[in-house]
């Protein structure tokens, strides 16, 4: 067991370069943030990386660090989000969000089916592109990817086509939502129901306000659950062979759920169990400010433009398509329920 040991701090040290740079642009952010308000901390955080990527493209040395921080410090942060929601919360946010939700999954999923067969989009690829849109970006793209059996190619234009549009939303919707007035809840539930990836959603919220980023936050790990219904459906169309072996093997539906929403559950149990006093609530508040800006940056820096060009005009034009459908449906739900003003 000793030896086992030792691979591990290579692989550690691998990391450090790119962590400690996300993080000085984490920094740098939320001090932008506390000069202007206005800006917040996490357009800057994507702004600067991105143009840090577009000056020069991060090497070898920082990848790994980079890498790590854009996925595994934005879940560490969703997680220290839960000390800050009581269970009462969660579930009255959860429930209210249901509607707006799965009227936009949806429509997301019929539209990515007839479009892309409108456009001659390969089905697998406009596949990858819906449930991107649809459900939460990367990872339901990750987790769908080997139940139909797409090729990394496919994989690779559709994260592309949904890194577009996760920018695009983190920047837009703030401006959306003051421009018709929302309040913090509602449009926490229209940012959690229509933007696709949690890091362009946490990105919004934030900059939307301090207030509405619980809400989104909710809304939007309910959303990321529906990765598991959806796996499993699409694992029932397969022929049989080695993309149904989710169904022969049905234990492995546990593992579709991401771990970062396990646990946001249990530190928001802890919440409401008093078993967090009121300064480790101030030091994890701080401490998940910085992790957002620094994964946000990590988000940044890892943007290729080169393999946005190379995906093609038409899954961008799906791409564009199907956000504005979600959006245009996400508002029209919120307007039935008498959301909006």
């Amino acid at each position: 067991m000793v030896f086992r040991s030792a691979p591990l701090a290579p692989r550690s040290a691998q990391l450090v370069p790119g962590i400690a740079l996300c993080l000085a642009i984490g920094a740098v952010s939320l001090a932008l943030g506390t000069i202007a308000p206005v800006v917040g901390s996490a357009l800057p955080a994507i702004a600067i990386g991105v143009a840090v990527a577009a000056i020069r493209r991060p090497g070898a040395r920082t990848l790994p660090g980079i890498a790590f921080s854009a996925k595994w410090l934005l879940q560490a942060a969703v997680v220290l989000l839960g000390a800050q929601l009581s269970l009462q919360d969660v579930i009255t946010v959860g429930a209210e969000s249901l509607p707006v939700m799965l009227s936009t999954l949806t429509v997301c999923l019929l539209a990515a089916w007839g479009l892309g067969r409108a456009m001659r989009i390969d089905g697998r690829l406009r596949t990858l592109i819906g449930v991107g849109t649809g459900i939460c970006g990367a990872s339901a793209i990750a987790a769908v990817a080997p139940v139909i059996a797409a090729t990394s190619g496919e994989i690779a234009y559709a994260v592309s086509t949904i890194f577009v549009f996760n920018i695009a939303a983190a920047v837009a919707f703030p401006l959306l939502g003051h421009a018709l007035g929302l309040d913090a809840h509602t449009f926490g539930l229209l940012a959690g129901t229509a933007i696709n990836d949690t890091s362009s959603v946490v990105a919004a919220a934030t900059t939307f306000g301090a207030g509405a980023l619980g809400f989104a936050v909710v809304v939007k790990l309910v959303r990321t659950l529906m990765i598991v219904p959806i796996s499993v459906g699409l694992a029932l169309r397969q022929p049989q062979g080695g993309a149904s072996s989710l169904l022969r093997q049905p234990w492995r539906i546990l593992t579709l759920v991401p771990w970062f929403i396990v646990g946001f559950v249990v530190m928001v149990l802890a919440h409401s169990a008093g078993l967090i006093s009121a300064g480790a609530h101030l030091v994890m508040a701080s401490a998940g400010g910085l992790l957002i800006a620094a994964a946000l940056a990590g988000i940044g820096l890892s943007t290729d433009l080169g393999a946005i060009r190379q995906a093609g005009w038409r899954p961008l034009a799906l791409g564009a398509a199907l956000s504005l459908l979600v959006t245009a449906t996400a508002l029209g739900v919120l307007a039935l329920t008498g959301r909006l003003g």
